[in-house]
């Protein structure tokens, strides 16, 4: 840490201290947890909101800056950066106590959210909605890879598939359960690709091929017989909680 950068984070020892003693001058009340990198550099504020994590906060190398990042239930929400460390407080405050997205960028407009974000925070049934309309965008901008449009536009119309949550690997289609990362694969297809079939396999990155075909639709029926017959619609959270 550079205390020239940084002389509040030098006098009071580390980061987690200077944000605890700026917030008791504030009076803000606030919980400072561990960051990821060390108490010199980083640090978190604790969040009373079951589902979200500590804000993470950390600081620049080469000039004076603090970044935050705010994660809940697999998603990064709420991100940015300030040389102010009373916006960190104030951002930690209000990210603490359940602040939607609009309210902390109206008050904090050094705070981002994408588009994914503010979909996160209507429900996972927003998210699978924009999941599939930017994939379809997405695979209207490769008109060369036919392959791969077909495939999405044969899952889109599957209704086994639809309230599922779609993202793509090394083109790779992958189907989960959750709208969070780490994903819970439901089932993966690779598209077509210069005459290869296409096929269905467990996860995206998984070596086992569950299946082939030789039309868009085809695989589609396919990888619809691998799925749980009780799946229903994904939910808000990850592969490693409950929902």
């Amino acid at each position: 840490m550079d205390s020239d950068l940084y002389p509040d984070l030098a006098a009071a020892g580390s980061l987690a201290a200077a944000l605890a003693r700026l917030a008791a001058e504030l009076g803000v009340d606030l919980t400072v947890v561990p960051g990821d990198w060390g108490p010199l550099v980083s640090a978190g504020i604790a969040t009373s909101v079951p589902e979200r994590k500590p804000l993470s906060v950390h600081i620049g190398a080469e000039s004076r800056w603090f970044g935050v990042s705010g994660w809940s239930r697999g998603v990064e929400l709420i991100t940015g950066a300030t040389p102010d460390l009373a916006d960190v407080v104030r951002a930690g405050a209000a990210w603490g106590r359940g602040g939607s997205l609009q309210e902390l960028r109206a008050g904090l407009p050094f705070l981002h959210s994408s588009e994914r974000a503010e979909a996160h925070e209507r429900g996972p049934a927003a998210v699978v909605e924009l999941q599939w309309r930017m994939m379809r965008e997405q695979a209207a901008e490769e008109p060369d890879f036919t392959g791969f449009g077909e495939l999405v536009e044969a899952a889109h119309a599957e209704p086994r598939l639809r309230p599922l949550y779609v993202f793509s690997s090394h083109w790779t289609l992958g189907f989960s359960s959750c709208t969070g990362y780490p994903f819970r694969d439901a089932v993966a297809i690779v598209p077509s690709h210069k005459g290869s079939p296409f096929r269905v396999k467990s996860h995206p990155l998984s070596d086992d091929v569950l299946g082939e075909a030789t039309t868009a639709e085809e695989v589609v029926a396919l990888a619809v017989r691998h799925l749980p017959a009780d799946l229903g619609p994904a939910v808000a959270g990850t592969a490693e909680q409950e929902g």
